[in-house]
Parts: C-alpha cells; structure tokens; sequence
C-alpha cells in the first residue's frame, strides 16, 4: 500500500465556511467572545451526496491518478484558526469539522482515515481538548490529532510543547496510543505568511523545543509527527547536532528521533533527497498533503508540485526502503490505523472464501 499520512478536508462543501463566517460574525472584537447569539451544530446541513461530490473530483481522483491507497484525512488546518474566538467557538467549530471528516471516511472507508483537530484557544487550558479528543477516538476511531503549538495564530504566546501544561492532553494521547502530527493554523501576524512561513518556521521551532526538553523522557512511548519534510531541520541538521552537543543534550537519535517522524510534504526532488540522506528512513513518512498549499503544476516537470511520490521513487532507495516509506513505517507510527487496514484485509479475505 501507499499511505497518504497528511490529507486535509480542503474542498469541503461551501456550506462549511458559510457556517464559520457567521459564527466568527457572531463575535465581538477580533479575537474576543462570542456577543450575539451565533449558528448551532444543527444548522449546519451537508447531505452525503455533496460530500461525494466535494471528494470524488479532487482527493479521491488524484488518489487514484497518483496510486495512493489510504489517506489520514484531517479538517482543514488554515481553517482551525485557533485564535478567534474562545474556547467555546473552537469547541463548535472542531465537532463540526471533525464529523465531516468522519463521514468522509464512513463513505469511502477504504480511501480515508480520519484524524482530529483540537478545540485549541489561547491562554486555554489545553486539558480542554480532552473531550473533543475523547470523542474523535471513540466515536469517530480517529487515528490521529493535529496539535498546534500556537493558538495565538503566529505571536506565539504558547509555552513550548515542553512545557508541563500540554502534559494532560499527552497523558491521553498515550493511553489511546495514537499520535498527534504538529500543525499550525492560519497566522493572524502580517510578518508570516500562513502556508509559506509560519508552516515551516513552527516546523522547526517544535523540533528545537524537542532539542532543548526532556518530554520524552516523561512519555516514552507518545509520537509527534513534524510536517512538511521538518521546516528547515534536515537541511541544518548539522546546526541541530551542534546546539544539541553545546546545550548538553543527548545526540539527536538517541534524545528525539526516538519520538518524531517527518512526513515528504517536500515539493522537489533535491529536498526529498535531502530529507531522505539526512534522516534515517525509518522516521520519515510518505504524505503530499493534496490538495493543500501548493496546488499549481511545476513548469520544469509538467506535474503537480504535490505529487510526492514522483519524487519518493525517483530517490534511489532500496524496494524495502520504500516500502517503509510508503507503508510500514505509517503503520508503526499510527497503530490505530494499522488495525483498521487489518481489520479491512481480514473482511476481504473473508468475503473471499465465500
């Protein structure tokens, strides 16, 4: 198989953002609480037909062009927009999109995983995800969360994931075994561009919080995925391994690697490359993260800058070596997800003994 680890609901139906619009017009002053009575869960009306509608011509045909097989399939991360608003806003806003993206999954079972996003807000506890998380597994048997290490939306106001106010909701993460893929949101801060810089620079600076705590030590077994080939950490890897040796922390594969995978939402073959020499193949894993920030063909290729598996097999690993990419490391990473894939392989093989 060929596991798509980074997928986002970016073509949900118009319905959802008409939604979103009148409940952030709802709210006071940018950022502030709710003042006016907003829309409910229950106005929000989408049918199964516009879901399909929304997934067969976009996800679900590049899946097919491109020979991906499984998809974890999250909300849109530029829409969590965790700063506006309270929590109350962010804990609507997640149980409506965390349930699209179930029944997406529901309707092509075979296609699609869901992960969760978190009701995150800033200066909020965040043992007051709990819930939504609580749900997303149980109810929804999502395989992941996206966890954002900056509500604030890009004035990073946040403690480092570090810090010991994010344990409670690790606590959790551990218990249901799944893992949570490090992604922020929009930024509200003119200086970063959403997709561009504040994508990237929260990359790397979660990796660098890593470098400098021991979280790892205190849970073991909990696993991060850092996105978008890791920001800038595989092509200063050196400058990582440097600081590490001058902070007085252990090598790098002993203190993080451990713990933290890398997806290929890399958009060229020099940086796959790059990503693949540098880190060891067992912590990267294959995603394109389609159809998200970059949707354009490359001219110097005459195919999509998100295609990444063109670039995946075009980096001279060996046939085990992709497949770990591709497939085994995913299942390792997202046991959840390997138990539902498991679960599909024995019906199949059921249906075909009858």
């Amino acid at each position: 198989m060929i596991i798509d680890c980074h997928g986002h609901y970016t073509t949900a139906p118009d319905a959802l953002g008409a939604w979103r619009e009148r409940q952030i017009a709802a709210l006071g002053a940018p950022g502030g609480a709710a003042v006016a009575a907003g829309p409910t869960r229950a106005d929000l009306r989408i049918s199964d037909d516009q879901l399909r509608e929304s997934i067969e011509p976009n996800q679900l045909r590049l899946m097919r062009e491109r020979g991906i097989d499984m998809t974890v399939f999250s909300p849109r991360a530029s829409f969590m927009a965790h700063h506006i608003g309270d929590f109350r806003t962010s804990a609507e806003w997640a149980a409506l999109c965390n349930e699209l993206c179930f029944r997406v999954s529901r309707l092509y079972p075979e296609r699609f995983a869901p992960a969760a996003m978190l009701p995150q807000s800033p200066g909020v506890d965040p043992a007051t995800c709990i819930p939504e998380l609580t749900r997303s597994v149980e109810e929804y048997g999502a395989v992941a969360v996206n966890l954002n290490p900056d509500p604030s939306g890009g004035y990073w106001t946040a403690p480092p994931l570090t810090d010991r106010s994010w344990y409670p909701l690790y606590e959790k993460l551990v218990e249901y075994d799944v893992p949570a893929m490090v992604h922020v949101s929009t930024s509200a801060n003119p200086a970063f561009h959403t997709t561009g810089a504040h994508y990237l620079n929260a990359d790397t600076t979660v990796f660098m919080q890593l470098v400098q705590g021991d979280l790892f030590a205190d849970f073991p077994t909990l696993r991060l995925v850092i996105p978008h080939g890791g920001g800038a950490v595989p092509y200063h890897w050196g400058r990582f391994r440097g600081l590490a040796m001058a902070l007085g922390r252990p090598p790098l594969e002993e203190h993080v690697l451990g713990n933290v995978w890398f997806d290929t939402c890399v958009y060229q073959q020099p940086g796959i490359d790059l990503l693949l020499d540098v880190v060891p193949v067992r912590n990267v894993l294959f995603a394109s993260e389609m159809i998200g920030a970059v949707r354009a063909v490359d001219p110097r290729t005459g195919h999509h800058f998100d295609d990444t598996r063109r670039y995946t097999e075009a980096a001279g690993l060996s046939a085990a070596d992709l497949a770990a990419v591709h497939e085994l490391n995913a299942r390792t990473v997202y046991p959840r997800l390997d138990a539902l894939l498991a679960g599909q392989q024995r019906a199949a093989e059921g249906t075909a003994h009858v």
